[in-house]
C-alpha cells in the first residue's frame, strides 16, 4: 500500500507539473497519471487502495467544500439568490433532455435508456468546479456580481438532484417503479443539510472561540464532523440529508460569524487540499477503463458535446434577468461543463445491476470524463480574467 500511495502522489505531482508547464489545468495530467498506473494500464495500485478508492475520492471532496463554505460570503450570495437555486436543477433538467433527444438516435438505444445516461452523464463535477470559483474568490475575480459564489452553491445541489433522477430512472428500467417520496425529500434534504451545518457552523465558533485550541487541532475536528454527517447520508439513505450542502454551509457559517477565524482555518485546508487534490483526480484517472473509450467511437464524443449545448442553454436561462453582461454569462456557461466524480462514482452502477445498457452508459462515462474535465477546466482558467471584471 505504502508503494502505491508514493506511486500515486509521485506521478500526480509530475504529471500535473508537466501540464502547468505547457499551459494546461494539472488536473488533465493528474487524471492521465491515474489512467496510466491504474488496474487497466499498468497496474502500479494495489488492491487495497482501490477498494476504498471511493472513500478516499469522497475525503477529497469534503475538503474541497469545507474551503469553498470558508470563502463564502452569505452577503455576496445573497445578490444571486434566485440564479444560484435556479443552477442546482435547470441545467441537468436540458441535458438529460437532451440526452433522451438525442442519445436514441446517435447510439440507438431506448428512451429510458437514454434517460439513464443523461442522469449519469448530467452532473457537474465539483471536483473540478469549487477549487476554480474558490480561487476566483481569492484573486477577486466576478465576486460583486457573486459569480463563483452562484457557481459554488449551485454546483454542490446539483450532484443530489441529479443521483436522486438516477435513481428514479434505474428503478424503472428495474420495474420497480418511481417513488414520488425520492423527489419530494430533495428540497427537503437540502433545506435540513443548510439548518444542520449552520447550527453546527454556529456551535463551532462559539466553541473555538472560547478554547484556545491550536488550528491544526480545529481543522482536524471539522474534518471529523464533516465525516459524521457524510457518513449519516450515506449509511442511513431514508433519512432525508444533504450532507455535501451541510458542510459547506458549516463552513459558511463559520466565516459569517467569524472571518478572521475563518481565513485561519482556510489556511489549513488550503495545505490539505495540496494533496487531497492528486489523490481524487489519479484515483478517478483509476477508474477509468480507457479500453471503454476506445469502444465508443466519434458518435460518444458527439453525443457528449451537443449535450453539453444543452447545458449551456440550460445555464443561460438560469442567468436571465440578472445584471450579467454576454461575457460574464457565456463564463457561467464555460463553468458548469467540466464533468468527473460523479460519473466516476456512479458510471458503473448500471452495468453492475445488469442493466443492458450498462456497458455503454460507463463507455460513455468514461468519454465525458476524458473530454469534459480537462476541457472545462481549460474553459474556466483561460477566459475568467477576460471575462470577469476584478
Amino acid at each position: 500500500m505504502l508503494f502505491s500511495i508514493a506511486i500515486i502522489l509521485l506521478s500526480g505531482l509530475l504529471f500535473g507539473t508537466i501540464c502547468k508547464w505547457i499551459r494546461f489545468p494539472s488536473l488533465f495530467g493528474m487524471i492521465l497519471a491515474g489512467v496510466l498506473i491504474g488496474p487497466y494500464a499498468l497496474n502500479l495500485i494495489d488492491d487495497s487502495i482501490l477498494i476504498i478508492s471511493s472513500d478516499i475520492r469522497r475525503i477529497a471532496l469534503i475538503i474541497i467544500l469545507i474551503r469553498a463554505g470558508l470563502k463564502l460570503n452569505l452577503s455576496d450570495l445573497k445578490k444571486v439568490g434566485r440564479p444560484a437555486m435556479l443552477m442546482c436543477f435547470v441545467p441537468a433538467c436540458f441535458e438529460i433532455m437532451g440526452m433522451i433527444i438525442l442519445a436514441p438516435k446517435i447510439l440507438g438505444i431506448s428512451i429510458l435508456d437514454a434517460a439513464i445516461l443523461g442522469a449519469v452523464i448530467g452532473a457537474v463535477s465539483p471536483a473540478v468546479v469549487v477549487p476554480r470559483m474558490i480561487k476566483l474568490i481569492d484573486e477577486g475575480y466576478g465576486i460583486k456580481e457573486g459569480i463563483p459564489q452562484m457557481i459554488l452553491a449551485g454546483a454542490s445541489v446539483d450532484d443530489v438532484f441529479v443521483i436522486v433522477m438516477f435513481t428514479a430512472f434505474t428503478s424503472m428500467a428495474q420495474g420497480m417503479g418511481v417513488s414520488l417520496m425520492a423527489f419530494v425529500n430533495i428540497p427537503i434534504s437540502i433545506a435540513v443539510g443548510i439548518v444542520i451545518g449552520f447550527v453546527a457552523g454556529y456551535f463551532i465558533n462559539k466553541w473555538f472561540s472560547k478554547c484556545n485550541i491550536n488550528a491544526v487541532i480545529e481543522t482536524v475536528l471539522i474534518l471529523s464532523i464533516s465525516f459524521i454527517f457524510s457518513t449519516i447520508e450515506t449509511q442511513h439513505p431514508t433519512i432525508p440529508f444533504a450532507s455535501l450542502i451541510a458542510i459547506m454551509s458549516m463552513g459558511a457559517a463559520i466565516k459569517y460569524a467569524d472571518s478572521s477565524m475563518a481565513v485561519r482555518l482556510s489556511s489549513q485546508y488550503d495545505k490539505l487540499w495540496v494533496v487531497a487534490e492528486i489523490f481524487l483526480f489519479v484515483l478517478v484517472g483509476a477508474s477509468v477503463a480507457i479500453s471503454h473509450a476506445k469502444e465508443a467511437g466519434i458518435s460518444a464524443i458527439i453525443l457528449i458535446l451537443l449535450v453539453i449545448v444543452f447545458r449551456m442553454v440550460g445555464v443561460f436561462i438560469c442567468v436571465l434577468g440578472t445584471n450579467l453582461n454576454a461575457k460574464e454569462r457565456l463564463f457561467c456557461m464555460i463553468a458548469y461543463t467540466p464533468k468527473a466524480t460523479v460519473q466516476a462514482a456512479i458510471g458503473g452502477i448500471p452495468l453492475a445491476m445488469g442493466l443492458p445498457c450498462g456497458e455503454l452508459i460507463l463507455t460513455v462515462s468514461v468519454v465525458a470524463i476524458l473530454l469534459t474535465a480537462p476541457l472545462g477546466a481549460f474553459g474556466i482558467d483561460l477566459t475568467y480574467r477576460r471575462f470577469l471584471k476584478k
